[in-house]
């Protein structure tokens, strides 16, 4: 019995030992195969890996304002996470810790009290635990190593301040904390000139970041930057990456764009939007002598919201421009010499048979009409009979023409989508003859309203083409790289002494006694020049009773500084009354600011009194509130400012608003239960309920402003 058991021991032993026997000659076979038989193609992958070389995303550069401050940059941001698996995490810590924990963290995040942060971290820990040993049937056991602490990501500061948190100071291998860091792109001034700015995108192909629209994308190349090179290193506690060629940082891009002006231009326009009940509306302001586009704005209604939101950039598309055109048309009419005196009378009644088709002024026709008088007036009729004095025979040319002077070549402005002017080539068709009428008052044919400015910015430039541009320097690491010049299409599009008459021409249009401007853009503290236009919408082949609604022009009159273009699609009223409007009171706030070079700033407008120190100083609407004027004279810098009497208060009826700026008083009458309406502007200087007397909710009551 005793040796057949030690006959099985024996066998057993030999089985186990022959099992590891076999077992390192395996190994040894495979060691073999690999330092021997199969050591060139091993060494071979080794030299690949530690060859192989990994691409460094380099830092974007950011985009600038005038004033150098920030329009769009690269911030870092962080997810905060929680292991609750690591090893190190002790339970009596935790809940040593979790007091203190929760309080920091319901001072930093107030959308949940100390005990509610207390009860979900616990809660939320125990769930992810239990899923772990007891996985719902027919699932595979799995660890969340990722509780997510916050929803929101971190800015660097905040991620600072969390990580000083009591447990989260700990070491990572005691509390499990760690992050997960994102590089996003960033506008400080979000949706201001937002798509004129432009956006950024992963690239499908190489996973890079780069400019998807407007000067992200127009300026991509440089603002990318050049990507670096990192290798693998064999060291003796493993394989590293290493940099072996840095990184290069993309030029930070300062733009033209002045954010003080962009306030404005958004504003005025956002305002007249909602006002006339706009589609949509777009709004350039260009300095005149620089090309430089101080401010671009592009709102479309949001068709769910009613808003008005940043939208396609309307300003570098093609559209028929209607009358203002005409401009362009007298331009090429004064250098050809078609118009040599600008006061000399031409026939043109109120309609004109030409090429078969009749062309009408009415109801607004005369017998003659002067240079003067065909764009103050805005006469098809007679911007026609000019161009076909010249072209009549030849409409091809006309299009040559403006070609020469530089018309259709592209601008490279740096907004993202830019297009040309499209002037279809004529012949000698009858059809042709007709297009050239309409091409010279502003159909047949689409223009940017980005080209019509810079036409109508050469004329307040003694004819020099200066080319529109939205960005000035290049620099890294705030070292100027490269200044962009001050570039021009043409030197001169026309002579200074026909830029002079097509000044008058454009002033007659907002201050003559038939002007089609002159109701709603003569201003008495900023004169201003330009022309309205008015095109019909082309659908199937088909004028439509909805209309794009332009002005373009330049102010101040007598030494202009800025041009500007509004155009807007589908407003309730005319040309002047809309696209107009929203021109002069830009020009009005910035000279209220000071901003218009021979106007003072309003800080030092002298009032008409003095003050008893024989010092003069500027005038304030009165206020209902003492904080107002207290933080007006403070952000002005002004010392000692005269305010208006405040409106004596009543004790029922119509409130007193009678000096008081229209804001205010719109305020308060509201709050009352009246609607107002306002004519004039300035300060309140009557009402037409009086202040006391008995009213009915809902009544209307009219101010009258005045500036004093």
């Amino acid at each position: 019995m005793k040796q057949n058991n030690k006959r099985h021991i024996l066998m057993r032993y030999g089985i186990v030992v022959g099992i590891m026997l076999l077992f390192s000659a395996m190994i040894v076979w495979n060691l073999f195969k690999t330092t021997v038989v199969y050591a060139a193609a091993w060494n071979e992958k080794a030299d690949q890996v530690l060859t192989e070389t990994i691409p460094i995303e380099p830092e974007r550069g950011k985009l600038l304002a005038d004033n150098g401050s920030v329009l769009a940059a690269n911030l870092q941001y962080y997810v905060v996470r929680i292991d609750w698996f690591t090893d190190g995490i002790k339970i009596d810590t935790l809940m040593k810790d979790i007091g203190p924990l929760c309080d920091s963290l319901a001072a930093f995040d107030n959308s949940m009290d100390a005990a509610q942060w207390k009860k979900k971290i616990l809660q939320d820990r125990k769930d992810i635990l239990d899923a772990a040993k007891h996985p719902a049937p027919g699932k595979k056991a799995r660890k969340n190593r990722a509780y997510r602490l916050f929803p929101y990501m971190l800015t660097h500061k905040e991620y600072e301040r969390v990580r000083q948190f009591p447990f989260l100071r700990r070491a990572k291998n005691k509390n499990g904390f760690y992050y997960e860091k994102h590089s996003r792109r960033m506008k400080p001034y979000g949706d201001m000139a937002a798509r004129s700015i432009g956006n950024v995108g992963e690239d499908s192909l190489s996973s890079s970041i780069h400019g998807r629209s407007g000067l992200e994308m127009a300026l991509d190349s440089l603002l990318y930057g050049k990507p670096g090179v990192a290798q693998s290193i064999q060291l003796t506690n493993g394989i590293v990456r290493a940099e072996s060629v840095p990184a290069v940082k993309g030029y930070d891009i300062t733009t033209t764009i002045n954010v003080q002006l962009q306030d404005i231009v958004e504003n005025e326009l956002n305002d007249m939007c909602i006002e006339s009940g706009a589609d949509w509306g777009t709004c350039v302001l260009m300095e005149v002598a620089t090309g430089e586009i101080k401010a671009i704005s592009n709102l479309e209604r949001n068709p769910n919201t009613g808003e008005y939101v940043e939208g396609v950039n309307h300003a570098v598309l093609g559209y028929e421009p209607g009358s203002v055109v005409k401009t362009i048309s007298m331009m090429v009419a004064l250098e050809d010499g078609i118009v040599t005196d600008i006061n000399a009378p031409i026939p043109t009644g109120s309609d004109w048979m030409y090429a078969g088709r009749n062309i009408s002024d009415r109801p607004h026709g005369a017998a003659t009409r002067t240079p003067r008088e065909i764009i103050e007036t805005s006469s098809n009729i007679g911007m026609a009979k000019l161009i076909v004095k010249d072209y009549g025979q030849n409409p091809g040319g006309f299009r040559k023409r403006l070609e020469g002077m530089g018309f259709f070549e592209p601008f490279h402005s740096g907004i993202g989508g830019e297009m040309v002017p499209n002037y279809p080539v004529l012949g000698n068709k009858n059809w042709d003859k007709l297009s050239l009428t309409r091409q010279a008052y502003g159909y047949a044919t689409t223009i940017p309203p980005l080209y019509t400015l810079a036409i109508y910015n050469a004329i307040a430039n003694d004819g020099k083409f200066v080319r529109p541009h939205l960005f000035k320097k290049l620099s890294r690491e705030g070292e100027p790289d490269s200044i962009i010049p001050v570039t021009y299409i043409r030197k001169q599009v026309c002579s200074p002494e026909n830029a002079q008459k097509l000044r008058i021409m454009l002033r007659d249009v907002v201050w003559g006694s038939h002007g089609t401007a002159r109701h709603w853009v003569q201003d008495d503290k900023v004169e201003i020049a330009g022309k309205t236009g008015t095109a019909f919408i082309n659908a199937a082949g088909q004028y439509g009773a909805k209309k794009r609604l332009a002005f373009c022009g330049f102010f101040p009159y007598e030494h202009p500084k800025y041009s500007c273009i509004v155009l807007m699609l589908g407003a309730d009223r005319g040309a002047g009354a809309s696209s107009g409007m929203v021109l002069k009171n830009i020009a009005r706030k910035m000279y209220a600011r000071g901003m218009l070079g021979s106007s003072p700033d309003y800080a030092s407008v002298a009032s008409k009194d003095k003050a008893k120190d024989g010092k003069s100083y500027p005038t304030l609407y009165a206020s209902m509130r003492d904080k107002t004027t207290n933080n007006i004279s403070r952000g002005l810098g002004i010392q000692a400012p005269h305010t208006y009497a405040r409106p004596q208060r009543v004790q029922k009826g119509v409130p007193n608003v009678i000096g008081l700026n229209i804001r205010e008083a719109i305020k308060v009458l509201e709050d009352a239960g009246l609607s107002v309406g306002f004519t004039g502007s300035g300060m309140v200087t009557g009402q037409s309920l009086a202040a006391g007397s008995n009213y009915a909710r809902g009544q209307r009551i009219n101010l009258r402003l005045r500036n004093i």
